[in-house]
């Protein structure tokens, strides 16, 4: 169902305060793409601000991604200024005010681009949960109060100086997490934003969460169901990609979302035991580890969620009961490491290693021996049993599978002269 989107007084109640503060130059805001971009704003009088995650990040001096502008001018004004500065501009959301603008950092165009998502200030009209209809004649206190949380709301001039106008600095500070106005009322606009307080949380949050965005969180489970399945499968492993998602993901189990979006992910404990033994985060190592599935369950899972076929199928492959044998001695770990790559045979190391004890120093040695393998050629093709007489069809397939047994339980030391030699003999015998 359509709402109305409420307007600005009743989720900032204060008007904007005057700039809190400047900060120290930043790289970024130097490099020549940017500098190229603002000017050519500049030149045509258009006013914009850096804003979103770029701006959060680098007050707290993490890396930055993606650069977000604001600015009241409109897509076409936007799009017409940086034509004349010969910046290209694809227009990624303009029906939500927003052009990309893509910007060389060199004249000679070597090196890759710099991308910038320019968006026009707005206000929402009507929304439904999943879209929304805006209109462009918002300031910049309207703007801030359709936002997200508010420590997504902070904006940062070109010169340094930062625009607080919903208390995102202090929560910032606070490592608190909260939603811009009545949680409610941002949840209500895009449901999606129920899967991203979590995420964020994880990210930016104490563990414990803001109790208003909670409640409103529970209030709204039943709306996740609108949602599509590949927008849930990015929230959730976007979510896993973090260093400790389980705070977040207990939070997720305690307030009904989890058992809505991902009602297999009962396993939290084995991904907390596997979160400080993993060389480094992965998102679908973490999935497995978190779900309590099979085979088939796995590759439901994945369907559900719409992973890709080679996301489907490394689910799969990590699924219980793993045919996998940490206790086995140096030529059962070759075998394993033969059947089934190093990838895989390091993903159920890590895994059995969560699930069952495991000394460390094992843990370490399985990982190296993953680290270090070098597959050996198997000797022998289809060609080779054809030369000896066999016509094509399924005999020659079967031939090679015990050749290929045969030499794997020789543990590989068998080479093409003694490969040969055996089918010959296997060849007469059968």
């Amino acid at each position: 169902m359509r709402t109305a989107a409420s307007s600005p007084a009743t989720l900032i109640p204060n008007r904007p305060r005057d700039p809190v503060t400047n900060i120290a130059p930043l790289p970024w805001l130097d490099e020549p793409a940017t500098r190229a971009l603002l000017a050519a704003l500049h030149q045509a009088g258009i006013a914009a601000r850096f804003v979103g995650g770029c701006v959060r990040d680098a007050l707290l001096g993490r890396p930055i991604a993606d650069i977000d502008l604001a600015t009241p001018a409109r897509p076409e004004e936007i799009i017409a200024a940086l034509a004349k500065a010969g910046i290209k501009t694809v227009p990624t959301g303009i029906a939500h005010g927003t052009v990309t603008a893509v910007v060389r950092a060199r004249s000679d165009c070597r090196g890759p681009p710099r991308h910038f998502e320019i968006t026009t200030l707005r206000r929402d009209v009507e929304t439904d949960g999943r879209h929304a209809r805006v209109a462009f004649d918002a300031d910049w206190v309207e703007d801030a109060a359709r936002r997200d949380f508010t420590i997504n709301a902070i904006y940062l001039d070109p010169d340094g100086t930062v625009h607080d106008p919903v208390g995102g600095l202090a929560d910032l500070a606070a490592h608190r997490l909260r939603f811009v106005g009545d949680p409610a009322q941002r949840i209500a606009e895009d449901v999606l934003r129920i899967l991203r307080y979590y995420r964020f949380e994880a990210r930016f949050g104490i563990g414990s969460g803001d109790p208003a965005a909670r409640a409103a969180c529970r209030e709204a489970v039943s709306q996740l169901a609108t949602l599509s399945a590949e927008r849930v499968a990015q929230e959730l492993l976007r979510l896993l990609t973090v260093p400790d998602p389980v705070p977040a993901l207990r939070m997720m189990a305690e307030d009904g979302v989890l058992a809505t979006t991902l009602p297999e992910g009962t396993r939290r404990g084995r991904l907390e035991k596997l979160i400080p033994i993993e060389p480094a985060p992965d998102k679908l190592r973490r999935l497995a580890a978190l779900v309590a599935v099979d085979a088939a369950g796995a590759a439901a899972l994945a369907g559900r969620l719409r992973l890709s076929n080679a996301a489907r199928d490394r689910l799969v492959g990590l699924a219980p009961p793993w045919s996998f044998d940490a206790a086995g001695n140096a030529r059962a770990q070759r075998q394993a490491l033969y059947r089934l790559g190093p990838e895989r045979y390091r993903d159920l190391a890590l895994l059995t290693a969560a699930e069952s004890a495991m000394e460390d120093a094992r843990l370490a040695e399985l990982l190296a021996l993953a680290a270090s393998w070098h597959s050996p050629g198997f000797p022998l093709a289809g060609r080779d049993v054809a030369a000896l007489g066999i016509p094509p069809g399924p005999r020659i397939g079967r031939l090679l599978d015990e050749m290929r047994r045969w030499w794997e339980e020789g543990d590989f030391t068998a080479d093409r002269a003694a490969c040969l030699a055996r089918l010959r003999e296997i060849a007469a015998a059968t």
